[in-house]
């Protein structure tokens, strides 16, 4: 997995979650000639409400301590799309301008998710570097454990393929939400299925315990967490470590992420958020 990929999984994973979520069990028969009309269903409590925006520095220690970029997270809307009712949450990520001037770089991750289940309906990852733009997209078929991965430039797909997930699988930004939706209580783990790139993986976060945390918006206890990638079963070779912490109240934001790479400790840290 290259560097440019990886950068992606911090923006994404750091950012932006969800918890494994359960499928209602089937409703038993009824032994009424005229079957019931179906119930009414219920949005899925979330710890956002659209219009969130929260914005976070960014740090590589292989390049300077300083801030090296720049990253923002938006529930921009919640609209009926994709054969349901959906959020629309996109994080956008780009280099200080004095990193700019050397290396040219955008990130675009956005993901459609299921105001009902916590899902993915849609969801993809643009990139341009410097005159190379890539666009992917994941369709997500919850039902059917299903997607659909197109490869393009933004405007031309030039590659497709069709994949087979496990159940209630999640895009990397829509991975973040459902951590700040997952009970807290040290020591427990979770494992969420992620698709990214067109290649399935599992989220395994284990919950170390609470601190206090300081950052630019304050000093606030948060919920420590160790997220590690798993490819079948396998930790991936890089990220080496990942660190997350969660604010501990009712907003549950993203505070801090470390990501320790072949290529530095990236660190983001949030700024602002409203």
């Amino acid at each position: 997995m290259n560097t440019s990929r990886l950068v992606v999984i911090v923006l994404a994973v750091a950012l932006a979650a969800l918890s494994a979520q359960k499928r209602p069990a089937p409703a038993p028969p009824s032994s009424a000639r005229s079957p019931a009309a179906p119930p009414a269903r219920a949005e899925r409590a979330v710890p956002f409400q659209v219009g969130e925006r929260l914005t976070y520095d960014i740090t590589w220690s292989s390049f300077i301590t300083a801030t090296a970029a720049t990253a923002t997270v938006t529930v921009r809307e919640k609209r009926p799309a994709y054969g349901s009712l959906a959020y629309y949450i996109v994080a956008e990520g780009q280099p200080t301008p004095l990193l700019a001037a050397f290396y040219s770089l955008y990130y675009k991750v956005d993901t459609w998710l299921d105001v009902y289940t916590l899902l993915p309906l849609r969801a993809s990852i643009f990139s341009q570097e410097r005159a190379r733009r890539e666009n992917q997209v994941t369709l997500f078929d919850q039902a059917r454990d299903r997607a659909r991965f197109e490869v393009g430039d933004g405007t031309t797909t030039t590659a497709t393929e069709d994949l087979r997930l496990p159940p209630h699988a999640h895009d990397p930004l829509s991975a973040i939400v459902a951590l700040r939706s997952l009970p807290m209580k040290a020591g427990t783990r979770t494992s969420l299925p992620m698709t990214l790139n067109g290649v399935v993986y599992q989220l395994q976060v284990t919950i170390d315990g609470r601190e206090s945390l300081r950052t630019a918006v304050g000093t606030s206890p948060a919920w420590r967490m160790t997220p590690v990638l798993l490819e079948r079963g396998t930790p991936v070779a890089s990220p080496r470590a990942m660190t997350l912490w969660i604010s501990d109240d009712a907003r549950r934001l993203p505070l801090k992420m470390q990501v320790e790479m072949a290529a530095g400790t990236f660190v983001l840290t949030i700024r602002t958020f409203h």
